[in-house]
């Protein structure tokens, strides 16, 4: 599996109708999450191949209901979030949820709704964290394991990490900025951000 599928999972969980249920169990929200997702692509491919704003948008609106931006951004961040001004973790928020979103997009064209099994859930959903597990069947047929974490708000179950084959989106992202920030400084990887995400910042 290649990278640009790690956005098409994260949206296979994180898509919204634009108003979901607070109830819904972990196994719910992925599992209808993944028909919606289907959908929402159905006859649009080379429409969205074709104009990447379109495609944007169509991910921002699928993701943002269902993606804790704010926690996935402070797990990313780890010990540098404790050190950043207010103003530093507002763009830093907005800019790493941009940056994933446009890296990624590709990612969506390639999603198949079909492919992905949700497991039988064995968490506990009594608690503010829970896993749930799912398979995604590849071209050649073969299978991997692919891990959704969600955290429990008011609003629902919300994603803000997937695993594939045990390897973290949000471990790897950690590492990957940790030596970023060690060899400049936690702003010239924020700006680097917003250039990636085309965000204008003009402080």
């Amino acid at each position: 599996m290649t990278k640009s599928l790690i956005l098409a999972i994260l949206l296979a969980a994180g898509l919204s109708s634009g108003s979901f249920a607070a109830d819904e169990t972990p196994n719910e929200v992925v599992e209808s999450a993944v028909a919606l997702f289907a959908a929402g692509l159905d006859g649009r491919r080379d429409e969205l191949a074709a104009d990447r704003a379109a495609l944007y948008e169509l991910i921002d609106e699928i993701l943002m209901p269902r993606f804790d931006r704010k926690f996935a951004a402070q797990a990313v961040l780890a010990k540098h979030w404790r050190d950043a001004s207010e103003s530093q973790r507002e763009r830093f928020i907005e800019a790493f949820y941009q940056a994933l979103l446009r890296r990624y997009a590709d990612g969506l064209l390639q999603f198949e709704s079909d492919k992905v099994k949700v497991l039988p859930y064995r968490g506990d959903a009594s608690k503010s964290r829970t896993k749930v597990r799912s398979t995604v069947q590849l071209e050649n047929g073969s299978k991997v394991a692919v891990d959704y974490d969600l955290v429990k708000r008011e609003s629902g179950w919300l994603l803000f990490n997937v695993s594939i084959e045990g390897i973290s989106y949000v471990r790897n992202f950690r590492a990957e900025i940790d030596s970023e920030i060690r060899s400049s400084s936690l702003d010239a990887v924020i700006q680097r951000l917003e250039r990636e995400a085309g965000i204008s910042n003009d402080e």
